[in-house]
């Protein structure tokens, strides 16, 4: 009888992360062996239960996805990890194969789609979205970090600073602070004329 995949969940989501746990539990050769709500726990958590792929949301308080992916890298090797996303961004696709990720997807994805995936990955292969991959190649790299592109996006229909913080769980200070980065990175006059371009590029 063949080890069955061991796989670490993080997403900020409760509901979605324990969506997907349950989803993959069901596939007799995969294991939800541990979960985490950050980028932070993750890396944890992905050390202590040594998983064979990492399943991690783009956008996560703390550090995104991508940087998750390669701190797990460098603490449990030949662990693959597969990037989900709910923005699609293809901007951040080559920034994530770059890093080593070996899957990139939407959160739209089947489960019964995730679960080849994660099979796929773990016996050394890659897998991207084809429509995220068709628009990457339009979109070119993202100057922008995941985080800046999330406040970015709450930005795009006028919503003030408190607004925004508060729909990206952050202080109002640290959302002007990603804000402000994000508007000098893109050369705009403001938050609305940066979010803007960064739609117009494929960047949010």
């Amino acid at each position: 009888m063949t080890e069955p995949i061991k796989v670490l969940l993080a997403d900020d989501e409760n509901l979605i992360r324990s969506a997907l746990a349950m989803m993959l539990s069901l596939e007799d050769d995969i294991v939800v062996v541990a979960e985490a709500e950050s980028g932070e726990d993750a890396v944890i958590a992905a050390a202590k239960h040594q998983p064979d792929v990492a399943v991690l949301d783009l956008q996560m308080a703390g550090i995104d996805g991508i940087e998750t992916a390669q701190q797990i890298a460098q603490t449990v090797s030949g662990c693959a990890s597969i990037i989900v996303t709910s923005h699609g961004r293809p901007g951040y696709l080559k920034k994530a194969l770059s890093a080593g990720v070996r899957g990139f997807l939407p959160k739209t994805t089947p489960a019964a789609t995730l679960a080849e995936v994660v099979r796929s990955v773990h016996a050394g292969g890659r897998y991207v979205d084809p429509s995220l991959a068709a628009e990457a190649i339009g979109a070119g790299d993202s100057p922008l970090t995941p985080r800046e592109a999330d406040v970015l996006e709450y930005a795009a229909d006028g919503a003030s600073i408190e607004q925004i913080a508060s729909r990206a769980h952050l202080s109002a200070g640290t959302t002007r602070n990603y804000l402000s980065s994000a508007v000098t990175k893109l050369g705009a006059a403001n938050r609305h004329e940066a979010a803007v371009i960064a739609r117009r590029q494929g960047w949010i």
